[in-house]
């Protein structure tokens, strides 16, 4: 049963492919295709990122509730954003070239969470939490900086911070794509090899070890995955804080089960149609120009608030 509901997940997700690729396109097909190619491309990268590295956190977290952007990602991202826009002034920045920016984004980001990872895990299972709470931590002292930056920045200056604070996925050039999907996919990679080993993981740190697999190793590899898929989608589109919470959820619904193997594609398929099929209707039904992560934060805020509350009713 659930390969045949992962098998009409990707039916849908060629059903919106084809309509977010040919609905309302004229002129020159060249150009058309490339043009829409370019964030199509990116769409599908960030939701088989941001899926794979959500269902990863709440795997080694155990708990369905939780996903990356608590360890502050997002906040590490927006107070990169407020600090550049600070030192070198609006007109500089707009001025830098994306690649530089990406990968100065993306070297931040893991840099940080290797760190906080790797000193936080080196010694017993309860550092998981320490970990967690550390994160949330960093995360406030993250936004309290920003918050003090954003005070002090011109007025002028701070639109360009507010117009970058929302992801995007208007302004991707192909180069900046291509190393992307090389990280991505190196990811992406890693994790499928793992699934088995992670199926264990799941099922807690004394089943794993009475079934032969070191849980810490286990752990602190799937962290790395998870700090290179984060760090590389937020770098790449902006902060993405409940679509990872919202296509897991969605997808644990459709697709009831704890195997990896199964639960990695159908979440990657449900982020893929909730993306695309939220950009087809967005951009060429309705001819907003709205992010489509607006609409799905305050979505997936909602089914947040909702699986607090189912859970505290247990």
């Amino acid at each position: 049963m659930p390969h045949k509901r992962i098998c009409v997940l990707a039916l849908l997700l060629g059903v919106c492919v084809a309509g977010y690729m040919l609905l309302g396109s004229r002129g020159n097909w060249a150009f058309v295709l490339s043009f829409r190619g370019n964030k199509l491309a990116a769409l599908l990268l960030v939701a088989m990122s941001v899926s794979t590295a959500t269902v990863l956190f709440q795997t080694v977290t155990q708990n369905h509730i939780l996903t990356p952007s608590v360890m502050g990602f997002d906040a590490l991202y927006l107070l990169i954003l407020s600090v550049s826009v600070f030192t070198l002034g609006a007109q500089e920045f707009v001025r830098l070239p994306e690649t530089g920016q990406f990968l100065l984004n993306t070297a931040l980001m893991m840099g940080v969470a290797l760190i906080l990872f790797g000193t936080l895990l080196g010694r017993a299972r309860s550092d998981m939490f320490r970990m967690i709470l550390t994160g949330i931590v960093f995360a406030g002292l993250f936004r309290s900086i920003t918050g003090f930056i954003q005070r002090m920045i011109d007025p002028n200056d701070y639109v360009v911070v507010q117009f970058s604070s929302f992801a995007r996925f208007s302004r991707i050039d192909f180069p900046l794509l291509a190393i992307a999907a090389t990280l991505t996919c190196a990811a992406l990679l890693a994790t499928w090899r793992m699934r088995h080993g992670l199926d264990v993981l799941a099922l807690g740190p004394d089943t794993a070890i009475n079934l032969g697999v070191d849980p810490r190793r286990g752990i602190f590899q799937v962290l790395v995955i998870v700090s290179v898929l984060v760090s590389v989608s937020t770098a790449l589109v902006g902060p993405l804080a409940f679509l990872g919470l919202l296509v897991v959820s969605v997808a644990r619904q459709i697709t009831p089960t704890e195997t990896h193997g199964l639960l990695l594609p159908s979440a990657a398929l449900v982020c893929a149609i909730t993306l695309v099929g939220g950009q087809l209707v967005l951009e060429h039904l309705l001819n907003l120009s709205t992010p489509l992560i607006v609409v799905v934060d305050v979505i997936g805020g909602l089914v947040f608030l909702g699986l607090l509350l189912r859970r505290k009713r247990r």
